[in-house]
């Protein structure tokens, strides 16, 4: 009986040693992986359908993050995940409000020597300008990943899942690191100053006229180029310096084009305005006294074009120079607002606004 008892406490201790050893590898392991905060704001990510087959029908903005995060416990193999609920709206309800909370709340967390990386959540209508704004406030090498879906989760052949999934592992890499803002959907990992939405009804809705910097297969990252404009660390804007966003509109370019909308915005107490031409940022001739007028006023005058691709010529069309106003390159018409915006906080002299349109 006493060596039975004996063996008995034997095996207890050889338990007790086995499993904290495994407890202290398992803590080892939690230690050793990135931390990853995902900030969400809505959006189809967070979309539910009132069935399987609702993909392009559905409420935007119902699924709180803690939700989606339980519905992936995948990600704890590739991260320490937490979330944050920055806002819960459909993202054609974001405005400069809204971009400024994201963004501070950001730029706070990647001060933190904890935090490796940082995904958003966003709806795809609007995620191209975030991950812009993103790009070009946040002062930081740490990977920054903005990530959407097409589809609800509750529909079939959802694509938010493995979305946020290449997302995490995109954030939690440090191959990732200095490339900018990230957007990652469809396996592509693209430019967040680049890319575009050109779809709304299938998943691979985003895309960059220059390519995607890279691809996501199975949590591996492979990496083709890199951005080369400025961006998050080497950014002359900070968003720790400013708290509101200069007032920006956009008029729109087309056939039989009146000056109505530019007249009435030149009224509006605007810093600068967007015009969305034709072709290479094309001005009809009813229009170009109108937007002369406008810069007359100290407005700013940013040529912009509503073509995919491409880019606009300084001096082509239009006598910028002459005229005093500014070309975007190659930023489509919401993404000149966004960077005028941002720099408007800065300069209100258009040769610097020029510079800044080349250099970002």
């Amino acid at each position: 009986m006493h060596l039975l008892k004996n063996f008995a406490q034997l095996l207890t201790g050889v338990g007790f040693v086995a499993l904290s050893t495994f407890g202290t590898m398992a803590q080892a392991q939690t230690a050793t992986k990135p931390n990853v905060v995902i900030l969400a704001t809505g959006g189809t990510i967070a979309g539910a359908g009132a069935s399987a087959l609702n993909s392009a029908t559905y409420a935007a903005a119902k699924v709180p993050v803690d939700k989606l995060l339980a519905g992936l416990p995948e990600l704890a193999n590739v991260a320490n995940v937490r979330g944050e609920q920055v806002a819960q709206i459909a993202s054609e309800s974001f405005n400069n409000e809204t971009l400024m909370v994201l963004g501070k709340r950001v730029s706070a967390l990647v001060k933190q020597a904890d935090v490796d990386g940082i995904v958003v959540t966003h709806g795809t209508d609007t995620l191209e300008e975030t991950a812009y704004f993103l790009n070009l406030v946040i002062r930081t090498s740490k990977p920054i990943v903005v990530v959407g879906s097409m589809r609800p989760g509750t529909a079939l052949s959802a694509d938010g899942a493995l979305n946020l999934f290449d997302a995490v592992s995109v954030a939690a890499s440090k191959d990732a690191m200095g490339k900018g803002v990230l957007v990652t959907m469809n396996d592509e990992i693209n430019s967040g100053r680049d890319v575009v939405k050109l779809v709304n009804i299938k998943t691979e809705a985003f895309k960059s006229q220059w390519g995607p910097l890279g691809m996501v297969v199975e949590g591996n990252n492979y990496w083709f180029r890199a951005p080369v404009k400025r961006h998050t660390a080497q950014s002359e804007f900070n968003i720790d310096e400013f708290s509101t966003l200069a007032p920006v509109e956009i008029v729109y370019g087309y056939g039989n084009v009146s000056t109505t909308a530019t007249d009435a915005v030149g009224k509006s107490g605007i810093k600068a305005l967007i015009h969305a031409g034709t072709g290479n940022g094309s001005v009809a001739a009813t229009m170009v006294p109108a937007l002369q007028a406008i810069r007359a006023q100290g407005i700013q005058v940013i040529r912009s074009s509503r073509v995919p691709a491409g880019f606009v010529l300084r001096n082509a069309e239009q006598p910028d120079d002459k005229y005093d106003w500014v070309v975007a390159h190659d930023l489509n018409p919401q993404k000149a607002r966004i960077l005028a915006a941002v720099a408007l906080t800065k300069t209100s002299d258009s040769k610097e606004l020029q510079r800044i349109f080349w250099q970002y």
